[in-house]
C-alpha cells in the first residue's frame, strides 16, 4: 500500500512530517475568503493515516462558509527557530458530520483533553462549542 501524498517514510523529511502530523499541537489552516483574501488560522487538528486531517470548528467560524464554495486549503506548522523543518500541505475540505464528535473521537479525545477542559470547561461542553467537522484530504506536500 502507498501512503502518498505524504513523503517517503524512510527518508529524513518523510519521518519528520509523520511525527509532527502525530505530535504537534497547532498546524496553521489557510481558507480563502470570497474576495480571495487568504485567511489563516491556527487550530487542533488530528491526522488520520495516511492522507487525511479532521479539524473541529465552531458553527459560526467563517472557514465553514470559505470551504463550501472554495474546498481548496493549505496547511503548514510552523517552522524551527532558524526557518527550517517546513511542511506545507495542500488538499480539499469538506464539512464531514459523519466524524465523532470531538469528545468520543479517541485519538482528539487523548490529544487535547486538558485542552478541552481547559476551554470549555469540559469535553462534552467543547463538543458543544467546537463540535463541526472539517475532513481534510491532502493531495500534495512540500518542504524540507
Amino acid at each position: 500500500m502507498t501512503d502518498r501524498p505524504l513523503p517517503d517514510a524512510d527518508s529524513d523529511f518523510g519521518r519528520r512530517v509523520r511525527d509532527r502530523l502525530r505530535d504537534e499541537q497547532v498546524i496553521w489552516l489557510t481558507t480563502t475568503q470570497a474576495d480571495g483574501t487568504p485567511q489563516p488560522n491556527p487550530v487542533w487538528f488530528v491526522w488520520e493515516d495516511p492522507d487525511s486531517l479532521i479539524v473541529y470548528n465552531q458553527p459560526d467560524a467563517k472557514r465553514l462558509l470559505h470551504v463550501q464554495t472554495r474546498p481548496r486549503v493549505s496547511l503548514h506548522f510552523n517552522s524551527d527557530e532558524t526557518g527550517d523543518d517546513v511542511a506545507v500541505f495542500v488538499g480539499s475540505a469538506v464539512r464531514d458530520d459523519r466524524q465523532a464528535p470531538p469528545h468520543e473521537h479517541p485519538v482528539y479525545r487523548e490529544k487535547y483533553a486538558d485542552g478541552m477542559v481547559r476551554v470549555s470547561g469540559s469535553a462534552e461542553q467543547f463538543t458543544v462549542e467546537w463540535g463541526v467537522p472539517l475532513l481534510i484530504r491532502i493531495d500534495r506536500i512540500r518542504g524540507y
